[in-house]
């Protein structure tokens, strides 16, 4: 249980590191540029982030997760059980959960639009705002589960 619970923490504060970085400085400087640029920048930023490097720690601490549930449960570990749960479904529902619900779709509208057109402009400022609001509920979700994770580590 320990090693899980320990990269399920590690996994947890990365991700939640990621997200920080684009709530308090990333989307600041985006949201800086021309409509255009912005625009174009982030549509290459959502295309690099698809790769092994990032999709490791975001969906393998999610796998971990549920690993984590199931053996706390195979194995009666009630003293750290309340604290793996409440870090698991912060992870799984505040953290994917709300990417795929909310951060997603709008870089699925942002990769359709046309950084030159008329419309890119009101089209990015609402983008910067929703994604941005969306960005700042799973930084919160992912760091608050790491905390938990290192609270059950502390009991298990």
């Amino acid at each position: 249980m320990t090693p899980l619970l320990f990269a399920c923490a590690i996994g947890a504060g990365l991700v939640s590191g990621i997200f920080f970085a684009f709530s308090t400085f990333v989307m600041q400087a985006l949201g800086r540029l021309a409509p255009r640029e912005g625009i174009s920048a982030m549509q290459s930023i959502n295309i690099a982030v698809i790769n092994p490097w990032f999709f490791l720690p975001f969906f393998g601490t999610g796998v971990l997760c549920i690993a984590t549930i199931a053996v706390a449960l195979l194995t009666n570990s009630t003293d750290s059980f309340a604290a793996v749960l409440a870090g698991s479904f912060l992870y799984l529902f505040g953290c994917l959960g709300v990417t795929v619900a909310g951060n997603v779709p709008l870089n699925d509208s942002l990769a359709k639009a046309n950084p030159g057109e008329a419309e890119a402009e009101s089209l990015w400022t609402r983008y910067l705002v929703s994604w941005t609001r969306w960005n700042h509920l799973r930084t919160a979700a992912s760091l608050a589960a790491a905390v938990a994770f290192v609270i059950a580590l502390r009991t298990a």
